[in-house]
């Protein structure tokens, strides 16, 4: 099946926003940032200079970090406030005993538009999937293979029971007319439900159930496939285009180089908004919970997750929010001998039999053999949904059992245990109706940021940021002249 197709050089693009100074670098003077290391803990501000900058961005996520990269490139002073130890937002690694563990199943696609404008893929040392996967169904295992790829293992999978040869020459056709569809039309276009949309293309049920469910499922934390058939366009374009990666050094690695772009000291950890308040026109002041009050001359970008944001401006919102359930899912990882694991391939296991709890694992030392110190092997499992009525022994004995009828059982029994993740707020739920090119602006000198606003991806997390900043400079200009 066509999954991804060859990958462009992506790091001949690598490049910054220029940076400028247009009407703000009048503003220079208010910069206080640089007196906060970013390793600081909170801060007492006591001086008056420190409670004043220009632009504050709350949330240190993707969509804040993009954000604050293009208020740095336009020499908008700013502070970037994040309530956590970290930036990063959901997109966090830890590093336990020595295993790097993402914090939730996350995959980098390497041709997300935005992405490739501002981040340097060469330096993340990105490591690479098989384009394809592995389908556990009917007691074994079957390969889905991009046949640009994986030619010969396309070949082999023209009989599997994964889809018939007419589902795999549908996926052929879907992949050029996302190709020649441009991201504004996929993103703007007439809407289904993901699964609508791959019935009405005449995918047969067989596909659906064992390969589209768990693998888009995956993707956007919905086995039920409800989400928008404009998200799943735009994924199935950037799958076309590109790679799935993970940074050598954890997913982390991506908000991690952002911030290391960003001016000295611009960025306050361990600092919680409690409100944001408005003066005149576009000034505003936001209160932390240790009781300061910082000031902003040119506005606030608001860039936490969208139930956060709701709570922090209840009653400023000037639209009611759509309460949909939130994407949840659980991860567990375990540790294991190299003898004691399957395979050695950077491939992706999909649960296609219809049964069980486990929606997708895979290997992630054969990955990226940086996830783990020498001689180990790093397994993540992902779940989807939030089980919170099963304890995380229970969600593993389970895992164990189900995965034991996949591989051989010793082995499976052989693997230690290390840490579950259970997430919560994934992704916001954009099933139909969406609207994933949100107007940034609440008011005068209010805006709004995250994958929420845009689509529910990286991309559009760092999209947001962008035109957060953008919709804050078009008003700025204006009110200047």
């Amino acid at each position: 099946m066509i999954l991804s197709g060859s990958l462009p050089s992506f790091h001949s693009h690598h490049h910054h926003y220029p940076r400028r100074g247009g009407h703000y670098g009048h503003l220079r003077r208010v910069r206080t940032s640089s007196q906060v290391s970013l390793d600081s803990p909170p801060s007492e501000l006591s001086s008056p200079e420190l409670k004043k900058t220009g632009v504050i961005v709350v949330g240190a996520g993707l969509a804040g970090l993009a954000a604050a990269t293009r208020l740095s490139s336009e020499n908008v002073p700013f502070l970037l406030l994040d309530a956590s130890d970290g930036v990063g937002g959901r997109v966090r690694t830890d590093v336990v005993d020595g295993f790097v563990l993402d914090r939730g199943f996350q995959i980098f696609i390497t041709a997300y538009p935005e992405a490739r404008r501002l981040l340097d893929y060469q330096a993340l040392d990105l490591r690479k999937f098989y384009s394809g996967a592995r389908v556990y169904y009917d007691g074994r295992f079957h390969t889905v293979a991009d046949p640009l790829r994986h030619f010969s293992d396309s070949l082999q999978s023209l009989a599997n029971p994964i889809g018939s040869f007419i589902d795999k020459l549908l996926i052929a056709l879907t992949r050029v007319r996302v190709l020649t569809t441009s991201d504004d039309e996929i993103l703007s276009s007439d809407e289904v439900s993901t699964l609508d949309l791959l019935r009405r293309i005449g995918f047969s049920d067989s596909i659906i159930d064992r390969f589209f469910r768990q693998f888009f499922g995956g993707i956007f934390f919905d086995r039920e496939l409800e989400t928008t058939s404009r998200l799943f366009d735009f994924i199935f374009k950037c799958l076309a285009l590109g790679d799935n990666t993970l940074p050598a050094k954890g997913i982390s690695a991506i908000p991690e180089q952002l911030a290391g772009e960003l001016p000295s000291g611009s960025i306050l950890l361990n600092t919680r908004v409690l409100s944001i308040d408005f003066g005149s026109e576009s000034a505003a002041s936001v209160r932390l919970q240790s009781g300061e009050v910082l000031t902003s001359e040119l506005g606030v970008i608001l860039a936490v997750e969208e139930p956060e944001a709701v709570k922090l401006l209840a009653g400023k919102l000037n639209r009611e929010p759509v309460q949909k359930p939130v994407r949840s899912t659980v991860c567990l990882y375990f540790t294991a001998d190299p003898s004691q694991i399957p395979v050695q391939d950077p491939v992706l296991f999909l649960n296609g039999s219809g049964k069980g709890i486990v929606n997708n694992m895979f290997f992630a030392t054969n990955v990226a053999p940086t996830y783990g110190p020498p001689g180990k092997a790093l397994v993540s499992v992902s779940l989807i949904g939030l089980f919170g009525d099963e304890s995380d022994d229970t969600l593993t004995a389970e895992v164990v059992r189900e995965l034991s009828g996949w591989f051989r059982e010793s082995m499976v029994r052989s693997w230690s245990h290390l840490r579950t993740y259970r997430i919560g707020y994934a992704q916001p739920n954009q099933s139909p109706p969406t609207d994933l090119m949100k107007n940034p602006r609440v008011r005068s000198g209010l805006y709004l940021c995250g994958d929420y606003q845009t689509s529910a991806t990286f991309d559009g997390a760092l999209v947001s940021g962008r035109k957060a900043v953008e919709a804050l400079l078009r008003e700025r200009a204006t009110s200047i002249v």
